[in-house]
This record gives structure tokens, C-alpha cells and sequence, in this order.
């Protein structure tokens, strides 16, 4: 796909970008969240022993961290940066979360991860502000930030009510990351809007747009212009 840009004088010769269309990575992103955020509530609410934290933790590490990786590598090629830093984000806190997990005896609490967790928390503010025109990936994000935020001072702490809330958030938050996911996958697969996703303004004309108005902008877009 070519677009041509054409803010040149006459002489000159017109600049042609060439756009490679990819599908959504945030469906696998969404999904391998929903896996981890689940798993690890299990074990902060005693559903199952804690003995099983290093399964756990082993399983995230396997799953959750390299497809969030490649969402975020993906979001990045796709010229998404909210998609591709909010992925970035939680690709890297769940492979801390799991690293720590693994090397710590089961049920043990740490105060280093806990502030791991609330600055991670803090820095998925940014793309969770800037996904405003999208309503539910924006909500998966702040629930995200929540989730790590109370499992954050849950570690500092110690408190057993603390990690007993982020447990509970983390289940909403999978709840959140499967219908993401599901109306993502729907809307790809579909070409139009299945499942609501509070899309509106740039989001919406992302989906309901003409092709020109997709790609007036791709000459001034990180990557085409001379300097990020």
C-alpha cells in the first residue's frame, strides 16, 4: 500500500511511503494478559496452594511475556505507540513479576518488587491517558496500573487484605482483557464494529474512516520524518 505525499514544489519529484498492513496485535496481547492476571490471582487469593506461585510464575514467564513482547513489537510496526508502550509495559512487569516470583520461597513478600510494581503502575498512566479515544483498551490499561499498584503495596506492606484486592482486580481485569480481546478479534475479523469498544474520535475514524483521512498525517509520523 503506497501513500503519496505531495507537499513538494512542482519540480520536485513526489515522496511515496509505503504503508505494510498488519493485523491488530492487541488481541494476542489482551489474551496472554487475561492468562496472566488470572493465574497469578489464583494463588493471592488462595484459590490454590501458594506452593503452586513457581508454576505460576513459570507459566507467565513461557507464555504471557514473549506474545506481549510481540504485541509490542507489532504495535510499534503498525505506528501504534499506545498499543506498542502500553505492551512494552506489561511484557516487562509480568516477566519481573515472574522472575521474582520464581527465585523467592512460595508466599514470601518483597519490598523491591513492590516498587518495581507502582513505578509500572505509574508508567501505564501514560498510554492509559493517551488510549482516551478507545474506551475499553484504555480501561484494561488502568485496571492494569490498579492491579499492579495494590499488588505493589501488597509486597511493601505484607498486608494480607491488600494482596487480597489485587487479587479480585486481577479478576476483573481478566474479565476486561477477554472482551477486549474478543471485540478486537470480532471487529478485524468482521471489518466493522461487533462488539463495542467506546471507539471515538481518532479511534473511530481508525475504524469508520476513508482511506484518506488514515493516512493524511503518515508524512509527519515517527519513522517517516527525519528526527523522532
Amino acid at each position: 500500500m503506497t501513500h503519496q505525499h505531495t507537499d513538494h514544489p512542482s519540480s520536485e519529484p513526489p515522496t511515496r511511503v509505503v504503508l505494510h498492513p498488519i493485523a491488530s496485535p492487541l488481541p494476542l496481547g489482551f489474551l496472554a494478559l487475561a492468562v496472566a492476571t488470572t493465574a497469578f490471582a489464583t494463588v493471592q487469593l488462595r484459590w490454590i496452594p501458594t506452593s503452586e506461585s513457581h508454576t505460576v510464575a513459570l507459566a507467565v514467564l513461557a507464555l504471557t511475556v514473549p506474545m506481549q513482547l510481540v504485541a509490542a513489537v507489532m504495535g510499534f510496526l503498525a505506528r501504534d505507540p499506545v498499543a506498542a508502550t502500553g505492551m512494552g509495559i506489561l511484557s516487562g512487569t509480568w516477566a519481573a513479576v515472574g522472575l521474582a516470583t520464581l527465585t523467592s520461597p512460595p508466599g514470601a513478600s518483597s519490598a523491591g518488587l513492590g516498587v518495581v510494581l507502582l513505578c509500572s503502575a505509574a508508567c501505564l498512566l501514560v498510554p492509559g491517558i493517551a488510549a482516551h479515544s478507545k474506551v475499553v483498551p484504555a480501561a484494561v490499561i488502568f485496571t492494569s496500573a490498579a492491579r499492579f499498584a495494590l499488588t505493589g503495596v501488597a509486597e511493601i506492606d505484607g498486608g494480607r487484605e491488600w494482596m487480597t484486592a489485587a487479587g479480585w482486580v486481577g479478576v476483573v481485569l481478566a474479565v476486561l482483557s477477554l472482551y477486549a480481546a474478543l471485540a478486537l478479534e470480532l471487529e478485524g475479523s468482521a471489518s466493522r464494529t461487533v462488539l463495542p469498544l467506546g471507539r471515538n474520535g481518532a479511534g473511530r475514524r481508525a475504524v469508520d474512516g476513508r482511506f484518506p483521512d488514515q493516512v493524511q498525517d503518515v508524512a509527519t509520523e515517527p519513522g517517516v520524518r527525519q528526527q523522532l
